[in-house]
């Protein structure tokens, strides 16, 4: 891939000696069961875990498409009991995961299982966390920092975005500053994901739409990051040649299996290569816009990816190259993906005001992901930024 060990160019024409690939240090997650119709085969895999008594952790919208019954009976009839904690919002916050603790410690549950999107499985997580090692979500800010063995645990997307299922990371909201907090430990990582692309056929419109958004944003982001290395591009690049064909495709098909079989995976890569590497400054720019104005997670990494991509073009255009192009090809096939689901591709359309943008910036500039950004970026970038998106 270009920009990683390619021959580099001199002055002269004649390419030099390739420069090394930078050092890495992977560890994979855990196993991937993928396959339509392979929910049903939850029980036996926590079974194979060693569960016997479940807590199935799940969004209570998902009842009416039938995910945690079908989840719920595969789990009883491998003898195993189920226990479901559906008091979870999107976003949650210790709120919800104390909940769900209380709900764990009740039931002593000794696996634990999430079926639904980024929420249910974050919220899993914590629920890990907390179960297991005691204390707040704030105590776990960071990596590795559990001391205590946590409870194996699986994890079922509904959904082709977060990627949270490859990702051993919990982001859980603080309440009083309403920054993400990223807890993370390779215990709190699902033993095993389970990817049925059938389970998506469910999702609205608008639903795929943001997650789909979201998941080509992870693709793009971890392709470019300052902690990128062969092995997450290799994740990243699959991921973008997964989705970006696929997600018109499922805004006009929404019942094309093989469409959703691609979006599935390509979130699927997408979050190993998060896990193998990092994001970038457009998800630090996202989350103040979900804290101030309730904007979704999708739509706001959706407007601000294309000035993204245009400001870091100087830096790593080659890499962009490799994916679209150049860079703005990119940045306009994102705004044009944008425009066939119908989503905002500004600010304004957001509802977010311009007096707000430099409160917006000092915010995301404390946002851990900027750090990663693979060009060098200060508050008066971000809030550059916010402005070419408003």
């Amino acid at each position: 891939m270009k920009g990683t060990c390619s021959p580099t160019s001199t002055s002269s024409g004649r390419s030099s000696t390739p420069a090394p690939p930078p050092a890495f240090d992977f560890q994979p997650l855990g196993r991937v069961v993928f396959g339509s119709g392979s929910l049903a085969r939850l029980g036996e895999v926590a079974r194979e875990l060693g569960g016997t008594r479940v807590l199935l952790v799940t969004d209570p919208g998902l009842e009416a498409a039938g995910h945690p019954q079908r989840a719920v009976a595969a789990i009883e009839e491998a003898g195993l009991e189920a226990f479901v904690f559906d008091g979870v919002k999107e976003n949650p916050t210790e709120r919800e995961v104390a909940a769900g603790v209380v709900f764990a410690r009740t039931h002593r549950v000794d696996l634990i299982a999430a079926v639904g999107g980024g929420s249910s499985m974050d919220c899993a997580k914590g629920v890990n966390f907390l179960l297991t090692n005691g204390g707040r979500m704030a105590d776990y800010k960071g990596h590795g920092k559990a001391t205590k063995p946590m409870l194996p645990s699986v994890g079922v997307p509904t959904t082709s975005g977060t990627g949270s299922e490859a990702q051993s990371y919990a982001l859980i909201t603080d309440e009083r500053s309403h920054l993400k907090m990223a807890c993370g430990d390779k215990q709190a990582a699902f033993r095993v994901s389970i990817l049925d692309p059938e389970v998506t056929l469910s999702q609205p419109k608008l639903v795929s739409a943001v997650t789909g958004i979201d998941a080509v944003a992870h693709a793009v982001e971890s392709f470019v990051c300052a902690r990128r290395n062969p092995l997450s591009q290799t994740y990243s690049h699959a991921a973008f040649r997964q989705l970006e064909p696929n997600f018109e495709r499922v805004m006009s098909h929404p019942t094309d299996l093989a469409a959703r079989s691609a979006m599935l995976l390509g979130a699927h890569f997408a979050g190993m290569a998060i896990e193998a590497a990092m994001l970038g400054v457009c998800h630090s720019c996202a989350n103040p816009l979900t804290a101030h104005y309730g904007v979704t997670h999708g739509v706001a990494v959706g407007v601000m990816l294309p000035h993204v991509v245009r400001f870091n073009a100087a830096a790593v255009g080659d890499l962009y190259a490799d994916l679209a192009g150049s860079a703005g090809a990119l940045a306009d096939r994102v705004t044009a993906m944008l425009s066939a689901a119908g989503l905002p591709r500004t600010l304004k359309e957001c509802g977010v005001s311009e007096s707000i943008l430099p409160l917006l910036a000092e915010e995301a500039n404390q946002q851990w992901t900027a750090r990663f950004n693979p060009r060098e970026v200060s508050e008066a970038d971000i809030l550059g930024l916010y402005r070419a998106a408003w």
